[in-house]
């Protein structure tokens, strides 16, 4: 008897649980749908969505065992966010990427954000070397174009501060961003697209006012083809050293844990929100593109996200089609944080894909090769 009514407390228990974790998943389902402009406490949950996912699961083997009823909580939950499992878990266990073997049609790109093109360390001499690594490290895979967020360069401090002239001798076609733009040329900043194909057009599309940044795209030329590639980077939560040092705190419930939560969630709010306004401006672009495309960049926002499904509409994403896991991106905050990618239209099959670490920039390099599907 006392067993009995152990077992039946322990199924109580869990029950609860349960059901907290499937309503929060449902709810977290609705954030790719929900414009954080508005709804900007649904976008948090988007970033929970592994989590509950996993959560999920050994809920749903926990009551298969316990009592098979109750397994249909955890089993419908996971249905309904069908969707956003297939965008966050790729199942390509098998593939690899092999740098030497590209097929003659084949275009090989690489999207990073090189984090200012001078490496994670802070003494002067490293980072003089950590540019030409990082250079380097991306002119080795030989792709046939390069998408770079966060790039920077000078006009006017002399060869070691001239970054474009890293790239130039491989690729003398290229278009920049310049988004911060200091004493004429002095330094430099934005996003960047080098391409071993002549530039035929090349466009910068400003964000509104408020965000200091913008999206680029170039039509380049490819045999008889046009192709264009669009190089985008969304806002970031801008966190300072002292945001991460709150980040440590949270984690650790330290007395100072609200006031470094609210901190925090008022610049996440902010950044949401930004990206919002920018995924609706760069999906009217991609939308109407009357070429080929590929869209490369830094979304800042995780698979699942109003930012993620906004801007992919139709496109493949590269990762889902050849790689496996959950393709963490960036280093810090968590370990589930895929916020870069590379995505070619449907007009284009994905041969390969890779995320390469370098520990150069505190995000990873992606590289793909990519071919035009044949004609039926």
């Amino acid at each position: 008897m006392a067993l009995k009514f152990i077992r039946k407390l322990t199924r109580g228990i869990f029950l609860i649980p349960t059901i907290l974790a499937a309503m929060l998943f449902v709810a977290a389902c609705l954030a790719s749908e929900l414009n954080p402009e508005r709804w900007w406490f649904v976008a948090f949950l988007s970033l929970l969505l592994p989590y509950l996912i996993l959560l999920l699961l050994f809920a749903l083997i926990f009551w298969l065992v316990a009592k098979p009823k109750a397994a249909l909580i955890p089993l419908l939950a996971l249905l309904i966010g069908w969707r956003q499992i297939k965008v966050i878990f790729s199942y390509h266990i098998f593939s690899s990427f092999n740098t030497d073997v590209k097929a003659p049609n084949a275009i090989r790109i690489v999207s990073w954000n090189v984090g200012s093109m001078y490496g994670l360390s802070h003494n002067k001499d490293k980072r003089m070397q950590d540019r030409k690594e990082i250079a380097n490290t991306i002119i080795g895979l030989s792709p046939d174009i390069i998408c770079l967020q966060e790039f920077n360069n000078s006009q006017t401090q002399g060869k070691e501060a001239d970054n474009i002239d890293l790239f130039s001798k491989d690729y003398p076609y290229y278009f920049f961003s310049k988004d911060l733009d200091r004493r004429k040329g002095y330094y430099q900043s934005g996003s960047i697209i080098f391409s071993k194909y002549p530039i035929i057009d090349s466009v910068k599309i400003k964000y509104p006012k408020g965000i200091s940044e913008s999206f680029i795209y170039v039509d380049v030329l490819r045999q008889k083809d046009t192709l264009r590639i669009f190089n985008v980077h969304l806002q970031s939560y801008k966190f300072s050293p002292q945001d991460y040092d709150d980040i440590a705190q949270i984690k650790s419930q330290s007395d100072s844990t609200l006031k470094a939560s609210i901190s925090i969630m008022n610049k996440m709010q902010l950044a949401f929100s930004r990206r919002a306004i920018q995924a609706n401006m760069i999906q009217k672009y991609s939308d109407s593109s009357r070429f080929k495309s590929i869209l490369c960049g830094d979304f800042n926002d995780v698979p699942g996200s109003y930012a993620y499904f906004t801007i992919k509409g139709n496109r493949q994403d590269a990762f889902l089609k050849k790689s496996w896991g959950i393709g963490r991106t960036y280093y810090s905050i968590a370990p589930t944080l895929r916020i870069d990618y590379i995505m070619p239209d449907e007009n284009f099959s994905v041969n390969q894909f890779d995320i390469v670490d370098e520990d150069l920039s505190d995000h990873l390099l992606l590289v793909s090769d990519v071919a035009f599907k044949q004609k039926k």
